[in-house]
């Protein structure tokens, strides 16, 4: 650039000789401005080298990278192409045993596959007992749910029946205690009072009461029997059972009384008449009934035994009409 300035000057110089100073002056200022202008161009042109070279020596280390990348795909490359070739190999050597396997093995594969469809079937059977079984016990869990009901009502019915039976007992217990007082002076003379089977039985000798195959009442017996009658009609809720008893002699009286049944029979109604002609009882309680001589409470044939036999039970027993109204209602 500085070459190309000195010729147009030595040119101007030249022309100087030939030309006028107004166009010098104009050609001189015309180089000048070119001069200008080349030294801009060639200062980029510089700064355009400047980065081209720095370009290329990218651009170099790239292309060294790149063929170091190269160099090192290539080494990869030809390892991997060995370890396929190893694979290849190993593959077909599985593909040859695999085909040996199956060759051999076909029979216990189908005995696999007869095992899993007998496992199968088995498991399709065992589920339908399962559900079967469920459904079975639907029904007895109901069933115990209900049955479960019924016990706590008959649980419940149980303890009032048992309530009525302690109540019973104490009325029972009671009610011997009252005759037992009134009776006091006849006790051990001809009577006796006990307690069974949730009632009193007032039991009375044939010689309390009546004579040997008779059936009028003698007066002792007639003042006991009042000394009941009263104890009786002050306990209205009492039902009251005469039986009369005999031993196993043969009757030879004369009519209305024809064997022991009749004369049993005559000194329970004889008993019973006397209760009720005596107190303000309701007939209604009362039962008179014959049992010959059927009942002993001594079965001995002895002289001992028969004067047990020959006796008049009167049977006291609480009403239980509401224990019978609870055992009705289940």
């Amino acid at each position: 650039m500085k070459k190309n300035s000195t010729i147009l000057i030595v040119m101007a110089l030249l022309l100087g000789a030939c030309v006028s100073q107004k166009k010098f002056n104009a050609l001189q200022k015309e180089c000048n401005e070119t001069n200008t202008a080349l030294t801009a161009k060639n200062l980029n042109l510089g700064n355009e080298n400047t980065e081209m070279a720095a370009k290329i020596d990218k651009l170099q280390k790239e292309t060294d990278a790149l063929k170091e990348d190269t160099a090192m795909l290539g080494l990869a490359s030809r390892t991997m192409n060995s370890n396929y070739m190893d694979l290849k190999k190993n593959y077909t050597a599985l593909m040859d045993a695999t085909d040996k396997m199956k060759a051999g093995s076909n029979a216990e594969m189908q005995k696999l596959m007869k095992d899993l469809q007998t496992t199968q079937n088995n498991l399709i059977r065992k589920e339908d007992e399962l559900k079967k079984m469920e459904s079975e016990l639907a029904v007895k869990k109901q069933n115990l749910d209900n049955l479960t009901s019924e016990l706590k009502l008959k649980e419940s019915k149980l303890n009032e029946l048992q309530s009525i039976l302690s109540k019973k007992d104490s009325v029972v217990n009671a009610l011997r205690k009252k005759v037992s007082d009134a009776l006091f002076g006849f006790e051990n003379k001809g009577l006796t009072i006990t307690k069974k089977n949730g009632k009193v039985y007032v039991s009375l000798d044939e010689n309390l009461l009546f004579a040997s195959g008779s059936f009028e009442v003698a007066p002792n017996g007639v003042n006991a029997l009042k000394k009941l009658a009263k104890v009786l009609e002050d306990n209205t809720d009492i039902n009251v059972m005469i039986e009369g008893h005999t031993d196993n002699v043969p009757y030879n009286g004369v009519s209305p009384v024809k064997d022991n049944w009749d004369l049993s029979v005559m000194r329970a109604t004889t008993v019973l008449k006397i209760l009720v002609n005596n107190s303000k009882i309701s007939p209604s309680r009362l039962t008179a009934a014959g049992r010959s001589q059927y009942f002993p409470v001594d079965a001995a044939n002895t002289k001992e035994a028969r004067s047990k036999n020959r006796r008049t039970e009167i049977i006291l027993t609480p009403k239980l009409d509401e224990l019978f109204s609870i055992i009705e209602t289940n």
